[in-house]
């Protein structure tokens, strides 16, 4: 075949894949014959009714063959060869269904096609006999979304019934009876309903039989178990039921109800009691419980109850208790302990049929030889008071069960004999005890079948124990549970025993693994049945219909994966390779003969070989077997026609175990579909041993895991439940062990699962789990060769031999054969240990098959690769792992030789030896002459050994540096350094090279796996000397038993890292050379507080540094500069929140942990504010103190007290100036001023405020003396207050020292710009750690402040320009040092002048402030802009000006204006101010309205009288002009005359200019304003006068008085102040000083106005 034909995703011969193969039911002997008139194409699934079938080809195309009466051309009823289903052209079909007479179809987008018989509704349409072409179901949750349609999965189809699996795993059911599982009376259902019995349960497929349903469900994670009611709500009997075996009792939950459904507790208890009552005439009804359920139409809608008897009364227990007891055994102790089952099974089997013969023939009740029970439980037979707990009603109803219990154990306990009997009761019931739905007498049951049901069902009550019972219990079929200390009334022996197993019940089960169970498909499952169940086919233990799905608790446990429903039987397919079958066995179809029906049992179909495929048809079943050759063996077992010689035609026979058909000459068999009278197979042809790889990858899978779980139950089990297994930690190793084995062992049953539903489909290799998922498998092997390397360390076998060694004796066979040991000599701890390394061997396997399978392909196909890369992968596993087994043995070896002392302490399960010195290859340089030094290197630690002491290096925090001189090398730890020497330069390549690659191993952490894809792993040769690891000091002082996780380089934390102390210090940030250095967080804990410090900030060596935050576990908070560990610059303490004690605040200076220098003191409980020097915690030296009283005092502090000479003014202006001796005490010579002039001078003594003693002269100056001299103290104010250049020294220096100078001004610029930049870079990477991050506009000044302004050339207007820019930015940021200085001096002056700082006294103070910021910040900007001139120079024009323009006053045309532009002249408010002052702008201000408030409300009240005046009334009184007055005014572009009542309009635009002045902040922007009101005004005035005129200071003063006026500005005098104090010195003779010097004249005019 051409290649280029074929699609490379496709081995060779597709073509050959998908042949059909039919037999004819009942003669299988026949070979099979090709379907009439089929073509090639590949049938990927085929389903067969009764009469007909459908094939799905690959192409997602239908066809139809046999019978097919509902089509509407009589030609298509019966033709000659399959026909396409043209209703599904178009529609990729994904999978078929066939019923006994109609058909589904589910496509790719999982939408269900349902055609043929409808006449129960089964095609889901309603009202038609035959639906002829496929017809679209919907299928819509009125739940979650009408609108959508379901998505389905999967069909199913029986006679009259049809269940689809959605995709959300939930079952829609549509036809007719109570095999739908739904709850309703109405048939047939043609709208799909949810079966809500199994709604939130995860549903993995469904199967129709004729009249019954099957469900495979995964089963709950365990957590969601619900809390067991104690009782079944049905038939009374306890749900848990006690056995005593020999060893330790086992409580088993695995009742099942014999009657109908489950309710749940709720439901029960609503209810009334509905028992059905007995037909009284003889029922010879084939059909009775279907009957019996159905036409009496009880109200199912409420779950029907179909037999809630209450068992009432002592009597009614004990006679239960008695027909329990019928088999019971004499006494458990008494039992013989037969070594092999078979025995077990037929002593049980005689003493069952004794006890039941009795029964039945006497008709009473045998009592027990020997009444084990009484001595444990005396009141057996009094009624059970409500109180009881349930654990007693337990004891006392199960203690006669016990023997029941051993004597009939089903294979996962379905029933006790209990039910049987009262269910089958041979002699009438009394009233009391009636569990039965019906008491049914033997004379009552006419039907032969029926009969045969019922002796079936007896036969399995009785030798039912044919599984060993310990089997049983390690199937952990039901959730058992030991029950230590709790059963008060149990025999100690009983409890003994129960408390002894606890510790080992757990281990084996194992845990959910989210990922395997979300790739494969699970086996924790569970099988629910319901329907008919008259053949047993439900597998409930008996024959009555259900109308809603119940758990077949039998097979919990089992490990379904598969189920498949005959007619009347049903199978379910184990991962273990096993058939467990059920139901109708008139042909022999269960494959087994001498069984009951009614409940699941094992299939005898090939003893040696495995099931891994079925195919349940009418009354026959057929088995996939997989064979030694690996070609799938196909088994028959039931009818079988007779041979043609035969005259008895009614008489069927059936086969008496599964038959092989010869097929091998077909191919290889990937499906089996079986009808009524024929069945059918799928054969692919192995070309190019595609197919047989495949098959023999599957089939290994499967049998493995076969092996794999003989081991776990036979092998591992046991052996974790023998005494004394050595230490708590060798327990927990095999447990560890047994877990991960548990977890290999599930994922290898899981694998195997979905290989079989793989050889189903279309098989392409790349949809091989083990190749898409490969890194499942590796992990779970390396997983579990991990734990069974460090259990061969520990010596685990060892321990083992000991208290293993009767079980290993007992069971030497067993394990030779399960280990593949053939050699008799072999000791039995080896076989263990090879037994335990067997799936290690798989790997090769796998390797090997995928290599096979990568053979079929083309080399250049992408198949190829992934096969060739995925096989190697496994191969390098393999060996990878092969090396680990050797590496355990060899360190086993050294432990066993190394002395005991030592190993007890240095011995751990994941260690491993590398190398070792005991050869003296190794010495200690400089060691003692006698000294003994023994290095040995595993591979998480290098050991040096001494006498009898010994030193363990991590190797995380090992550097190994080679000496070239000598022939040795130095060792390197965190704490220690030694120089080891090596007695041949071999010896020293070898070790080196050994602890090089152990470091890069134990650095790398446990990956020390081949990465998966590449053949072996290239050793990096040096470790990195920076690396990260975690370490625990126990040398150094400062750091003992300290932890420091983090980087390291050569030995020492390098890099960012935490360091934690066992006293609960903690720092975590970076380092330098084992130091604290840069910016770290650190944390002490105050145990005294029970709260802790808390330092965020910079560090240097080891010590805190710079910048940083300090919050006390006392409540203090102080921001600002350390130097080793020490407050020590610029700082603000915070001392207790607002509610507490004594909060205050201090802003200033440290030096050495102890405020200096200048600083302000905020008590805010005595409202005071101090501003003054400070010298070693203590105001010392000149001072301010204002309170919110207004007091206010200047003068001279000694230790926190007023003393010496100082200036005391009150609210009312009275001034004491003169000595104090305390604080606000006057002591000594003074003078007191009173407001009105008037003063004392004297000696004064006693505290402001509460009395003076006055010893003076008191003058009354002459009313005649000048006034100015009056307010002379005034303006002494300020002499004895800091100078505004001394304070905040601290900020400006940090400043400076952040540009690399020491003193102002002294340093290199280039420096300077550099530390700038680094600054900068810090800061920002220091913002990237940090929780806020910087917003867009941050981030593009910060990138912008990169960039330094470069000047080259003469100094001009655009670089002072540029030179401005760059400061707003700087400014703008503070991780600038510019911008930090403006956030710290914003932040000092508000902290002075807010709140009680807010003190009309302190606005010179304020102002001398601003100005002294403004120039030791020039001083800066000067020193980084060295091209910049000094103060007051002026900037030589690049260009002329722009335009000329008219000088305002004199009307001239002047090119040069008297005074210098604005802007031109370099001056440090002019470049600083637009950046300073409206930062603090607030405070400020609130000093100059204080300060101003008396004139500024005189100046108010004036405003408010003239401004009630209309226009013109105002412009006559203010004396304008006439020729000035505004004639008309347009408003809104009309022209409007102004009338007399005109208000607010003449001038308007000039006041709106003006009102602008509050809203700017420097006075060169207030002046802007002043200058534009000007410009307004003659606006004005020129377009009215029409003609050119000058203005004279006559003229224009009316006029801008008015404009004041209406402007209406409330803190104009404010305004005034502000800009007379801060304008620039220059401007006072130019043409804006003059408009200010008018504003201001008008200020002090409207004060002086009178209005008459």
């Amino acid at each position: 075949m051409d290649s280029k034909k074929r699609s490379s995703t496709e081995a060779e011969g597709s073509k050959e894949r998908g042949l059909v193969h039919v037999w004819q039911a009942g003669s299988y002997s026949v070979t099979p014959e090709r379907l009439p008139g089929w073509g090639g194409k590949t049938v990927l699934q085929a389903a067969l009714g009764v009469k007909h079938g459908v094939l799905l080809t690959e192409d997602g195309e239908v066809y139809s063959f046999g019978t097919l009466p509902w089509r509407s051309e009589p030609a298509e009823i019966c033709p000659s060869c399959p026909i396409l289903e043209n209703a599904l052209i178009g529609q990729f079909v994904v999978t078929v269904a066939s019923g006994s007479f109609h058909n589904g179809a589910v496509t790719e987008s999982g939408v269900a096609y349902m055609w043929g018989e409808n006449s129960a509704g089964q095609c889901a349409v309603a009202n038609q006999q035959y639906v002829p072409e496929p017809n679209p179901v919907s299928i819509s949750d009125s739940e979650t979304s009408s609108l959508l349609a379901v998505r389905i999965l999967q069909l199913a189809c029986g006679e009259e019934h049809t269940l689809a699996l959605s995709i959300s795993r939930e079952i829609w059911a549509w036809g007719t009876g109570c095999q739908l599982g739904l709850i309703t009376t109405t048939f047939p259902v043609t709208k799909p309903q949810k079966v809500e019995h199994l709604a939130g349960r995860v549903v993995l497929q469904v199967a129709c039989g004729a009249f019954h349903s099957l469900a495979l469900v995964q089963c709950l994670p365990s957590q969601d178990l619900k809390p067991v009611p104690e009782r079944c709500n049905q038939c009374s009997q306890l749900l848990i039921t006690m056995t005593d075996k020999e060893d330790h009792v086992i409580i088993s939950d695995s009742h099942c109800c014999p009657l109908g459904v489950t309710l749940s507790e709720s439901q029960a208890e609503n209810q009334a009691s509905t028992a059905i009552s007995p037909s009284t005439e003889t029922l010879d009804n084939q059909e009775v419980f279907e009957n019996t359920l159905v036409e009496n139409e009880l109200p199912v809608a409420t779950d029907t109850n179909v037999g809630n008897v209450q068992t009432t009364g002592g009597d009614a227990i004990s006679s239960q208790q008695e027909i329990m007891g019928t088999t019971e055994i004499p006494s458990a102790q008494n039992i013989p302990s037969y070594p092999d089952t078979q025995a077990v099974n037929e002593y049980m089997q005689k003493l069952s049929d004794h006890s039941v013969r009795d029964n039945s023939e006497n008709g009473k009740k045998p009592m027990p030889s020997q009444p084990l029970v009484e001595e444990a439980v005396p009141n057996l037979h009094s009624p059970p008071t409500t109180s009881t707990s349930a654990l007693n009603s337990l004891v006392v109803s199960c203690a006669s069960a016990v023997g029941v219990r051993v004597a009939a154990t089903y294979e996962a306990g379905a029933l006790s004999l209990k039910k049987v009997m009262n269910f089958y009761s041979t002699a009438p019931c009394e009233p009391g005890t009636q569990a039965g739905s019906s008491s049914i007498g033997p004379e009552g049951l006419k039907d032969s079948r029926e009969e045969q049901v019922k002796q079936e069902s007896m036969q399995g009550k009785k030798s039912s124990s044919l599984v060993d019972i310990r089997e049983e219990e390690s199937e952990g079929g039901s959730r058992r549970l030991s029950l230590p200390g709790l059963l008060s009334q149990v025999s100690p022996r009983l409890l003994r025993k129960a408390a002894r197993v606890k510790t080992r019940t757990v281990v084996l089960t194992p845990t959910y693994s989210g990922e395997a169970d979300a790739l494969l498909p699970s086996l924790r499952t569970e099988v629910w049945t319901w329907g008919k169940g008259k053949e047993g086919q439900l597998g409930h233990g008996d024959v009555l219909p259900r109308l809603q799905p119940l758990c077949v608790k039998c097979l919990d446990g089992k490990e379904v994966i598969y189920l498949e429903a005959g007619g009347y039987h049903s199978l379910a397919l184990t991962a273990k390779s096993q058939v467990y079958s059920w139901g109708s066995n008139t042909f022999g179809q269960l494959g087994h003969y001498d069984f009951p029906t009614t409940v699941p049992r094992l299939a005898k179909v090939s003893s040696e070989n495995g099931v891994w495929s079925v195919a349940a048809g009418q009354d026959y079943s057929l088995f996939l077997v997989d064979t030694e050759d690996f070609q799938p063996g196909l088994y028959y077992s039931g009818r079988q026609d007779p041979a043609e010689g035969d005259n008895l035609p009614e008489n069927h026979s059936g086969t008496k175990t599964p038959v092989l058909l010869s097929c091998s000459k077909l191919g290889y068999i990937s499906r089996v579909t079986a009808g009524k009278d024929s069945y059918l197979a799928l054969v692919d042809k192995n070309v190019m041993g595609y197919i047989a790889s495949l098959h023999e990858l599957a089939t290994t899978e499967r049998r493995f895991y076969a092996k794999l779980s003989d081991i776990k139950s036979q092998v591992l089990r046991p052996l974790l439940s023998l005494e004394n297994l050595g230490t708590a930690s060798t327990v927990q190793l095999l447990q560890e062990v047994a877990s991960r084995f548990s977890k290999l062992c599930y994922l290898i049953g899981q694998h195997g699962a979905s290989l079989s539903s793989f050889l189903h489909g279309i098989k392409e290799a790349r949809s091989l789990v083990i190749l898409k998922h490969a890194s499942l498998f590796l992990d779970s092997y390396t997983e579990y060769c991990t734990s069974i390397t460090n259990f061969l360390v520990m010596g685990g076998f060892q321990l083992l031999a000991k208290p293993a060694i009767d079980f290993l004796n007992k069971n030497q066979e067993l394990l030779q054969d399960l280990s593949e040991v053939n050699d008799e000599n072999t000791q039995l701890m080896e076989i263990l240990n090879t037994l335990f390394f067997l799936p290690i061997r798989r790997l090769h396997n796998y390797a090997k098959v995928l290599l096979k399978l990568a053979t079929c392909f083309e080399v250049t196909s992408p198949e190829y690769q992934k096969l060739q890369d995925s096989s190697s992968c496994y191969e390098c596993l393999a060996l990878h792992l092969g090396r680990k087994r050797k590496e355990a043995e060899y360190t086993l070896g050294f432990w066993k030789t190394f002395p005991g002392k030592m190993t007890d302490s240095l011995r751990k399960p994941e260690r491993r030896l590398l190398c070792e010195s005991s050869n003296r290859a190794l010495s200690l340089q400089h060691a003692g002459r006698f000294s003994v030094n023994w290095f040995i290197l595993f591979n998480d630690a290098l050991v040096h050994a001494q006498f009898s002491t010994h030193h363990v290096f991590p190797l995380a925090t090992l550097w190994a540096e080679p000496l070239s001189e000598e022939a040795g090398g130095v060792i390197t730890t965190p704490e220690e350094q030694f120089t080891l020497i090596s007695s041949t330069p071999q010896e020293k390549t070898k070790w080196l090279r050994a602890i090089s690659q152990a470091v890069d191993q134990a650095l790398r952490g446990t990956a020390d796996l081949p990465p998966y894809g590449s053949g072996s792993s290239i050793q990096r040769q040096e470790p990195p000397i920076s690396r990260s690891a975690k370490y625990t000091f126990y040398k150094d002082p400062r750091l003992k038993d300290a932890t420091y996780d983090g980087r390291w380089l050569s030995g020492k934390p390098h890099g960012r890292g935490v360091l934690k102390w066992p006293d609960g210090k903690m720092y975590s940030g970076m380092f330098r050379n084992g130091l604290e250095d840069g910016y770290g967080e650190y944390r002490i804990p105050n145990k005294a507080l029970n709260k802790e410090d808390h330092y965020v900030g910079h560090w240097k060596e080891g010590k805190m540094c710079g910048q940083g935050v300090y919050s006390y576990a006392s409540g203090e908070v102080f921001e600002g500069c350390f130097q080793d560990n020490m407050r020590h610059g610029h700082g603000l303490l915070r001392s207790g929140k607002l509610t507490s004690s004594s909060p205050s605040m201090f802003i200033g200076q440290w030096v050495m942990d102890k405020k200096a220098g200048y600083g302000v003191f905020d008590d805010i409980t005595r409202g005071e504010k101090y501003m003054g020097m400070w010298q070693d915690d203590v105001c010392q030296g000149n001072g301010v103190v204002v309170t919110q009283f207004g007091l206010y005092y200047e003068g001279n502090f000694h230790l926190n007290k007023m003393m010496g000479n100082g200036v005391l003014l009150s609210e009312d202006d009275t001034i004491y100036e003169g000595e104090f001796s305390d604080d606000w005490t006057l002591s000594g010579k003074g003078t007191l001023t009173m407001p009105n002039g008037d003063y004392i001078e004297g000696y004064f003594s006693g505290e402001w405020g509460s009395g003076i003693k006055i010893t003076g002269t008191y003058f009354k100056p002459s009313l005649y003396e000048s006034d100015k001299d009056r307010p002379k103290v005034f303006r002494k104010l300020g002499n004895l207050a800091v100078s505004a250049d001394e304070k905040w020294k601290a900020v400006f220096d940090e400043c400076w020292h952040q540009l690399g100078c020491e003193n102002p001004g002294q340093g290199e610029v280039w420096k300077a710009w550099d530390n700038i930049a680094v600054a900068l870079t810090t800061n920002r990477r220091q913002h990237r750690d940090s929780p806020e991050t910087l917003s867009r506009s941050q981030t593009q000044t910060l990138e912008s402040l990169e960039f330094i302004p470069q000047h080259v050339g003469a100094f001009s207007v655009e670089k002072y320009d540029d030179i401005k820019k760059y400061l707003i930015k700087a400014c703008d940021t503070p991780l600038h040092p510019l911008g930090r200085l403006v956030e710290t001096l914003v932040a000092v002056y508000r902290m002075t002048y807010v709140g009680v700082g807010a003190n009309r006294r302190l606005l010179q103070e304020a102002v001398k402030e601003i100005k002294s910021y403004l120039k030791r910040i020039f001083q800066l900007v000067r020193f980084l802009f060295p091209e910049l001139p000094e103060e007051g120079s002026t900037i030589p024009l690049s260009a002329p000006l722009p335009t000329e323009r008219k000088s305002f006053c004199t009307g001239k045309s002047d090119s040069r204006s008297e005074s210098p532009e604005p802007g031109y002249v370099v001056t440090s408010s002019g470049l600083l101010l637009p950046v300073l002052l409206p930062r603090l702008y607030p405070p400020l201000f609130m000093l100059y309205a204080l300060d101003n408030d008396r004139e500024e409300d005189i100046y108010w009240e004036c405003v408010l009288r003239l401004n009630k005046q209309p226009d013109i009334a105002l412009l006559g009184f203010l004396g304008v002009q006439r020729k000035f007055w505004p004639v008309t005014l347009s408003i809104l572009g009309e022209s409007k005359k102004v009338l007399p009542t005109t208000k607010d309009a003449c001038f308007a635009s000039a006041v709106e200019c003006l009102q602008q002045i509050s809203t700017t902040f420097t006075p060169s922007d207030k002046l802007k304003v002043i200058q534009q009101t000007f410009e307004e005004i003659s606006q004005s005035v020129l377009a009215s006068l029409q003609e050119d005129f000058l203005w004279s200071m006559d003229d224009l003063f009316p006029v801008f008085l008015y404009v004041v006026l209406r402007a209406r500005i409330r803190n104009l005098g404010s305004e005034v102040h502000l800009i007379e104090d801060l304008m620039d010195p220059y401007l006072q003779h130019g043409e804006q000083g003059i408009m200010f010097t008018t504003l201001k004249a008008c200020y002090y005019q409207i004060q002086r106005e009178k209005l008459n």
